[in-house]
């Protein structure tokens, strides 16, 4: 993950963390510890919070395989069209097995 991606994502958890605080016990942690809800830091950190929220957005639509690579193509839109230079994705599931015939599934 990108560090821009993991600090915005922080801050989304900060804010969503206050946020439970306020619904649960009518504290708000930012403002207390920044001089209120109206002062400059305050409105800073909650202004940081809500652009963290828009980064994250991308999380919603990202892959699995591009997150677990750090890469922002997959193994099927990779630019290199799966030639014999790239690598191909495997499609073998290792669950199934084939089973062999045997005389007896022969003898009917």
């Amino acid at each position: 993950m990108r560090i821009v991606t993991r600090i915005a994502l922080a801050l989304v958890i900060i804010g969503a963390l206050n946020w439970g605080m306020i619904g649960l016990f009518q504290f708000d942690l930012v403002a207390t510890l920044f001089g209120g809800q109206d002062a400059v830091l305050a409105r800073i950190v909650y202004t940081l919070v809500g652009l963290s929220g828009i980064v994250c957005i991308g999380l919603l639509f990202e892959t699995d395989d591009a997150a677990d690579t750090g890469s922002e193509y997959t193994s099927y839109t990779r630019p290199d069209f799966n030639t014999e230079f790239g690598e191909e994705p495997d499609f073998s599931d290792p669950h199934t097995k084939t089973e062999k015939k045997t005389d007896d599934d022969t003898m009917l």
